[in-house]
């Protein structure tokens, strides 16, 4: 096993996979640079690409979910810490039906076997994910996914969104994976090439695999990689992409403004993306002033089940600042001062904290919750307000 495998080295037709490994793409210029195709045998394009059984003309081997991260619209979520992996599907064209493409009718049927015998769960093909890299045409292979989650029940894993284009309406599907972890295993070329060509390829399945078709979201064994380090470094709190730092830049100059009552904005505007977080967030105080004449908020937290609760207090700090002036030690201390026994921080800001503010928080073990710029607009695409105009529209109207 290497970290990296060269265009040429990947052999046509079942490679084995390996976590985290990057398959590198071709230098040509064109689609044939794709190494999926080469890995595992399937096509070119889309983010589902299907393998079909030889035995079976009516079932299918085996899904490659390739995340490229240029649908904008449908941002794809992959969390390394706790194996989830959201995954929306291809219908992408307004006036169309939602089952209307080849994506959507697997969602459909797969989901619908999910939560039911051991038997229908048979039928359901394995998922094998990769990623973009973002150089060239390389790739990262993700892991071995299963649909279901264990914090979603049926109805909770597969849910129908809507949105719009060009003033019409359509729908499309959001599924919830998970990454299983295969340990020691490899995904096999043995396993692949019995998936396609050998009724009885159970034999070659990882242990993992038997045990979710066996039970279910029940028999997950999940791949999490908690963090070595807590705080993260500021790269880790900004966002990637030019458009993601482009609604960042969007929502700070929306409120720098509105000159020095900007900032009033900003902290309902703060308040917001921490409720739509969080159903749990159970509004925020704006108006009550703190002992040192601070007025950015408190709101209350709900712990427990519909039927026995607790209310949380918190505090809020928000500060709108440019994604390249950091949250330093002075705020940070400012937040830490205002929280009393049972209560915890939120610090909301469109750019980042420093390294030395985040360690202490961590070293000190505060209870504050950082949610950076990345946070924003991560909020921001999952609420469909990645859109330039959209989001103007938006801001304006509630801000």
């Amino acid at each position: 096993m290497k970290d990296v495998y060269g265009f040429n080295e990947i052999i046509d037709g079942n490679f084995e996979l390996y976590i985290d490994t990057i398959y590198e793409g071709g230098k040509r210029g064109n689609a044939g640079d794709d190494p999926i195709p080469k890995l595992v045998g399937v096509g070119n394009s889309g983010g589902f690409r299907i393998k079909k059984s030889q035995y079976d003309k009516n079932k299918i081997a085996y899904v490659i979910l390739y995340k490229s991260g240029k649908i904008i619209e449908w941002p794809d979520d992959f969390n390394v810490e706790t194996g989830n992996f959201v995954y929306y599907g291809d219908n992408r064209k307004a006036g169309r039906e939602i089952h209307m493409t080849k994506g959507n009718k697997i969602l459909r049927e797969v989901f619908d076997k999910l939560h039911n015998s051991e038997d229908e769960r048979r039928e359901i093909p394995p998922f094998f994910v990769f990623q973009k890299t973002g150089e060239g045409r390389d790739v990262k292979f993700l892991g071995l996914a299963a649909p279901g989650s264990e914090n979603n029940g049926p109805g909770e894993d597969l849910i129908a969104i809507w949105k719009s284009k060009n003033n019409q309406r359509f729908q499309n599907y959001k599924a919830k994976f998970t990454i299983l972890d295969t340990g020691s295993d490899v995904i096999s070329k043995e396993w692949l090439k019995a998936l396609v060509e050998d009724e009885n390829h159970e034999k070659y399945e990882p242990q993992v695999w038997k045990n979710f078709v066996k039970s279910g979201v029940n028999g997950f064994k999940i791949l999490k990689a908690p963090r070595v380090t807590r705080f993260r470094k500021p790269n880790e709190q900004k966002p990637s992409s030019k458009h993601k730092i482009n609604l960042l830049k969007i929502v700070k100059d929306y409120f720098d403004s509105f000159g020095r009552n900007g900032a009033y904005r900003f902290e309902k505007f703060a308040a917001k993306m921490v409720e739509m977080s969080d159903k749990n967030y159970d509004g925020f105080d704006l108006t009550r002033p703190w002992r040192d004449g601070g007025r950015d908020g408190v709101g209350k937290y709900k712990i427990g089940t519909k039927y026995d609760y607790i209310m949380v207090e918190c505090a809020l700090e928000a500060k709108c600042y440019g994604l390249k002036n950091s949250v330093g030690v002075k705020e940070t201390s400012r937040l830490i001062s205002r929280i009393r026994h049972r209560q915890f921080g939120i610090l909301v800001t469109t750019s980042y904290l420093s390294e030395q503010a985040y360690r202490e928080i961590i070293e000190d073990d505060h209870p504050i919750i950082v949610f950076s710029g990345n946070e924003i607009v991560e909020q921001l695409d999952y609420n469909g307000l990645n859109d330039v105009e959209k989001l103007k529209i938006w801001l304006s109207d509630n801000f």
